[in-house]
């Protein structure tokens, strides 16, 4: 008891220091001429400062996937749930840190994000992906990864117009896909229903099947600095997924 009560002496010691402190505070304000109603004006609380060795706002669950090797994450930040707009952020590890390196506004599957991605849901699936083969109908333009020049990427013209450059530059997602292979390989190792062939591509200005989609300059970079020495992966998901 004889504890107890030299605890409860001491909390109500501090606490009233604390308001003597307080009031203080407020009486030598107001004694400086300072601003009457500034006493009630709410201070902001100060944020955490971010660990630069963790991939900013991921959490634990995919934070744990990034291989340990990865020194390159191309993170997909989805706006929501159902939304079909995201940004990329490319980062680059400098010793334990994760350093932002560059940013893009991007689109991802049209009705958003799901964690258990089926053929035609027109959702992106969240989660944590190696990088590992581009190509596209274009010229490689000095690609990192592996990159297969084909035509067989071309989009059918009888989509709309606005769609024809799609492929005209992709990095495959590994995604129920087999590495080593052209990103349009239509082996699906984990059967057809769960889907397939999604990529990295060139944007058309709004939502895609599963894909995620950046301007022509974006992908150029992206292929450009995507090192497979240093293990790159793609996190992508909506915000609150990513932070789950």
């Amino acid at each position: 008891m004889r504890n107890g009560s030299g605890v409860q002496r001491a909390v109500v010691w501090a606490a009233g220091g604390l308001l003597l402190t307080a009031t203080s505070a407020c009486g030598a304000e107001h004694g400086r001429g300072g601003d009457a109603g500034s006493a009630d004006k709410a201070v902001p609380a100060r944020s955490a400062p971010a660990d630069p060795t963790r991939v900013p706002d991921v959490g634990d669950r995919l934070q744990r996937r990034i291989p340990a090797e990865s020194r390159q994450v191309v993170a997909v930040y989805g706006d929501g749930k159902n939304s079909a707009t995201a940004t990329v952020v490319l980062y680059t590890k400098d010793g334990s840190s994760w350093v932002r390196t560059r940013s893009w506004p991007a689109h991802n599957g049209k009705k958003g994000w799901t964690t258990d991605h089926h053929e035609g849901d027109k959702r992106s699936p969240v989660g944590v992906f190696t990088l590992s083969d581009a190509g596209g109908v274009l010229q490689d333009p000095g690609a990192g990864l592996p990159y297969t020049r084909s035509a067989a990427f071309a989009a059918p013209r009888w989509w709309a117009k606005p769609y024809w450059h799609d492929f005209d530059y992709v990095i495959a997602i590994d995604y129920n896909r087999v590495k080593g292979t052209p990103p349009n390989d239509p082996t699906r190792p984990e059967g057809a229903s769960k889907g397939g062939g999604i990529w990295l591509h060139m944007d058309h200005g709004s939502g895609t099947s599963a894909c995620v989609s950046l301007s022509k300059p974006a992908m150029r970079y992206l292929l450009r600095t995507l090192d497979p020495n240093r293990h790159p992966v793609v996190v992508m998901g909506d915000r609150a997924d990513l932070k789950a």
